[in-house]
């Protein structure tokens, strides 16, 4: 007898979709993940000044078919498309005080809690 026969189903394997990204089970990309996890915790995790060890992890991917092959300067890494000049935020407002919402002195009318005058409404 077959094993269909004994009700045993037969198994689909399915790309996995845009954005999904497989684990690396054999650790093929370890070193390329730890040089960019270790710039990242250098730089106070600012993406942007990492961004050669990003591209090489990615690529380390590929090339290991652990994601589908792309263009990696239409996902933002081509030159013209580099963060340049960054700052990182300084928190100077909320230094000085400053706690959102405050400066509002009158209470809002929203949407949803306006009354109309329509006669069919009670």
């Amino acid at each position: 007898m077959s094993s269909r026969s004994m009700g045993a189903s037969q198994q689909v394997v399915k790309p996995p979709q845009r954005g999904i990204f497989p684990l690396d089970h054999f650790a093929d990309c370890k070193q390329s993940m730890e040089h960019y996890l270790g710039c990242l915790k250098d730089h106070k995790d600012r993406h942007n000044e990492c961004s050669e060890f990003s591209r090489g992890y990615l690529e380390c991917r590929m090339e290991n078919g652990l994601m589908s092959r792309e263009n990696l300067d239409e996902m933002g890494y081509a030159e013209e498309k580099r963060v340049k000049g960054a700052k990182e935020y300084d928190y100077a407002k909320e230094k000085a005080g400053f706690t959102a919402g405050k400066h509002i002195s009158r209470e809002s009318e929203w949407w949803f809690l306006k009354r109309s005058n329509k006669d069919w409404e009670n």
